[in-house]
């Protein structure tokens, strides 16, 4: 899983407001990858990061995976194949949703 090359469509591009939370501000770039179920029977999540500007898909790399420990799915997060970041730079780029959770970030 990671280290994987994926296609993340994105449905909540760097710029946009959360459908139902209108104060959640994307930072980043947000979406799914099609044709992988997660365990809240939705396709699977993923944060892009390490692209700084609204993108309708991208392809990279899974550099880490975000367990919550208090919910049923994992976030995935993609950045180019050439980028790394460290946890403390993962985790600024996804605090503005990952604050609502227990989650912590395995790589």
């Amino acid at each position: 899983m990671v280290g994987d090359i994926v296609k993340v469509v994105v449905d909540r591009p760097l710029g946009s407001y959360h459908p139902k939370h209108k104060d959640m501000y994307y930072t980043i770039n947000y979406g799914y990858i099609e044709g992988i179920i997660a365990p809240d029977g939705e396709e699977q999540d993923a944060y892009i990061i390490g692209v700084d500007e609204p993108v309708k898909e991208f392809v990279g790399r899974i550099i880490a995976i975000i367990h919550r420990n208090n919910d049923v799915e994992e976030k995935w997060v993609v950045a180019p194949q050439n980028m790394i970041f460290t946890k403390e730079q993962i985790w600024e780029k996804v605090l503005f949703t990952e604050q609502y959770f227990d989650s912590e970030i395995i790589m």
